[in-house]
């Protein structure tokens, strides 16, 4: 009788187990399934503003390039962008002072050159004997020598300058472009004009003086520029 009633309780048991194994079965593909629909209903992520394309900017004369490497780039851009005051200003000034001995004094170059080396030659003369006198003994007199490095950079880009004016000038001449052709012989005819006004030197200075101005005026006001020209 014993094992009789203990078999419908094994039967029991045995059936709660299965029937609580389905139910966690069931809970879990429901949950799983919700996770699931939950994961749709979420709302993808936007994708990413595109980058709105920037307008192009106008520059005069159609650069690409900063005023600096459109000067050639090196120390003569920074000379003529005033990158050193101190150099700046005394290339203006010695400019300067040389335009007012040549045009207003009248000076001539022969003579200057002249001058310099007799005023030159007397106080080194004078000190010689001087320090000899006093001090028993000749004075150092320090070696004078123009370097070779500077002389060389400014000879290269004196000579690409000039190859590269006339290569365009050769481009024009070609006949591709009427209205460059037409706008250079107009700039020549001005430069002859004001040639016929001055002489070489003071067209050199103003020239000079023109871009120590114009080009560092330029770079500090361009964003102000550029608009004002695209207008024309």
């Amino acid at each position: 009788m014993a094992d009789h009633e203990e078999q419908p309780h094994k039967a029991e048991s045995l059936l709660e187990k299965f029937a609580e194994k389905i139910h966690g079965h069931h809970h879990d593909g429901s949950s799983s399934s919700s996770d699931s629909d939950d994961e749709r209903k979420k709302p993808s992520a936007p994708p990413p503003p595109k980058e709105e394309e920037k307008p192009k900017i106008f520059r005069l004369f159609g650069r690409e390039r900063p005023v600096h490497k459109v000067l050639g780039g090196g120390k003569p851009a920074d000379v003529f962008l005033w990158r050193n005051k101190k150099i700046s200003a005394g290339a203006l000034g010695v400019a300067t002072a040389l335009w007012i001995l040549f045009e207003l004094l009248e000076y001539h170059l022969l003579t200057l050159v002249c001058h310099v080396l007799i005023l030159g030659l007397a106080i080194l003369f004078l000190w010689s004997n001087a320090t000899t006198f006093i001090h028993k003994m000749p004075p150092h007199i320090p070696e004078v020598s123009i370097p070779e490095k500077p002389v060389l950079e400014f000879a290269s880009v004196l000579s690409s300058e000039i190859n590269q004016g006339i290569a365009t000038l050769r481009e024009i001449a070609s006949g591709r472009d009427l209205k460059k052709f037409l706008l250079v012989v107009a700039v020549f005819w001005v430069f002859s004009i004001v040639g016929s006004c001055c002489n070489f030197l003071t067209l050199f200075y103003i020239a000079f003086v023109l871009l120590h101005t114009v080009p560092v005026l330029y770079e500090k006001y361009e964003d102000k520029v550029d608009p004002f020209a695209e207008k024309f």
